[in-house]
């Protein structure tokens, strides 16, 4: 008699992964694209439509403003209602509001559909990670979720050429931009119309027969091509059941004595990180601009920053299985601080350029250590919750950076902007030092019976742990 973690831990990394992988990541490169266009819309919109800086960073907060309600909902939801399901209904919310955001006449408008758009890429984004990890074994999990998380630096990257090729063609060209980054989202959610429920959820909620057949699909289609799998062994620990199953019930057990501590770790470095990352990829198109180079110069030399996006995401993915999550959040996080410093003193293009493109790197690198760690830090019933909060909590620092960067780049210029933004990502980096736990190599439900033990969450009784038998134990 075994866990669906003991069945899904012996499983090697074969094609149903890699299927899952592409299908988030493309996901994940969409959503991207979706929040970066606007970076390169701006300058346009602000001449066509006679914008102050303030209003601009307005605009530039819509998307985030729908992005904290999307992921904290999507985190709330995937817990009570499955992860899938918020997951396919976030992409047809997105891909709908793009498209009517395309068609606005007026910022106010614009605005509107892009706080609706916001939301279904923060849904979208706040669940893949939680979700989708929780098909693969621990000594894969962190260079599959960092590899995930990857995807988004291709969908900046995308955004980028969209908006230094399609942009500046004519006044009505970032319609175009915008109207290309929503319609693939259509050959998206017909590919994921069979992605299956985490069975590790399922089990959970006592769906035991849901969760076994799944396991068996996997199992099946991974010995078709690499043999018969080895014997189950039981390794995996069953926690106690933690959470009440309802909206309230598990927010309140976020805050339980075992969880506060990575609770609110989780909220400061979410909060530190986005709300850095977000100021410097809204404004910075237009900063470059208002330092004097052209847009077509300014949206070159945002190519190269967008661009180094990749090595970080995918250095800092190699890396989270051979340091650890801890290590690579901290010194990516504070690397990324000393950049920032570098870009508040830089005094040429070629200096912005080099301090805007390890500050890029830095960052990017901070994302897929986060994007493996926070989800791990939860327990299954709670993981969507714990992960989708903290994201939203995040969310909070993107809708007010770009409104503060409107205010602050006035009077202060680049190196009040930049030494903020240094202030901030220390901040974010000593967190996690102070308050991270460990979690590299460590099953799931390891993590959660180490770190809540028997203390049980709620006042509810604890669940069994019911195991299915499969002809495979």
């Amino acid at each position: 008699m075994y866990n669906i973690a003991d069945r899904l831990e012996r499983l090697p990394f074969g094609r149903p992964h890699y299927r899952l992988l592409m299908m988030g990541g493309l996901g994940f490169a969409f959503d991207a694209m979706d929040l970066a266009i606007v970076a390169f819309v701006l300058p346009v919109l602000t001449v066509l439509w006679s914008l102050d800086s303030v209003q601009v960073g307005i605009l530039g907060s819509a998307t985030y403003i729908g992005y904290f309600f999307g992921a904290f909902s999507a985190g709330t939801l995937g817990d009570l209602i499955g992860r899938r399901r918020v997951m396919m209904y976030a992409l047809a919310i997105y891909c709908l509001a793009t498209v009517v955001s395309a068609l606005s006449t007026d910022w106010h408008t614009f605005f509107a559909t892009r706080v609706i758009a916001g939301f279904g890429t923060g849904a979208e984004s706040a669940i893949v990670v939680p979700f989708l990890i929780e098909f693969v074994a621990s000594r894969y999990r962190g260079r599959f979720a960092g590899a995930l998380a990857g995807f988004f630096s291709f969908g900046f990257v995308g955004a980028a050429l969209l908006g230094n090729m399609i942009v500046p063609l004519d006044a009505g060209a970032w319609r175009y931009a915008l109207l290309i980054t929503a319609l693939p989202i259509v050959m998206l959610l017909w590919w994921r119309r069979d992605l299956p429920e985490s069975a590790r959820w399922l089990e959970t909620r006592g769906r035991h027969a849901e969760a076994d057949a799944i396991v068996r699909k996997l199992e099946d289609e991974i010995e078709a091509r690499h043999g018969r799998l080895p014997e189950v062994t039981a390794g995996a620990s069953a926690p106690p059941k933690v959470g009440t199953g309802t909206f309230l019930g598990n927010l309140k057990a976020l805050w339980s004595r075992p969880l506060r501590r990575v609770t609110a770790m989780a909220w400061i470095v979410w909060f530190a990180q986005t709300s850095c990352y977000y100021a410097f990829f809204t404004w910075i198109p237009s900063l470059l601009v208002k330092s004097g180079m052209t847009m077509t110069k300014s949206f070159g030399y945002s190519i190269l920053i967008y661009l180094a996006q990749i090595p970080g995401y995918y250095s800092a993915a190699f890396l989270v299985d051979k340091i650890g999550r801890k290590a690579v959040i901290v010194s990516y996080m504070m690397l990324a601080g000393v950049s920032a410093f570098g870009l508040a003193n830089a005094s040429s293009n070629t200096e912005i350029a080099i301090a805007g493109a390890l500050l890029s790197f830095f960052m990017n690198g901070t994302y897929s250590g986060l994007y493996v760690y926070t989800p791990e830090l939860f327990p299954t019933e709670l993981r969507a919750t714990g992960h989708g909060v903290a994201s939203a909590i995040g969310r909070i620092g993107a809708i007010a950076s770009p409104i503060v960067v409107g205010y602050v780049y006035p009077i202060y210029g680049f190196a009040g902007v930049f030494g903020i933004t240094t202030a901030v990502l220390f901040i974010g980096g000593l967190a996690v030092l102070v308050l991270g736990i460990a979690t590299k190599g460590r099953v799931l439900e390891d993590i959660t019976a180490a770190e809540v033990g028997h203390v049980g969450l709620s006042e509810a009784p604890v669940a069994p742990m019911v195991a299915q038998t499969s002809t495979r134990a």
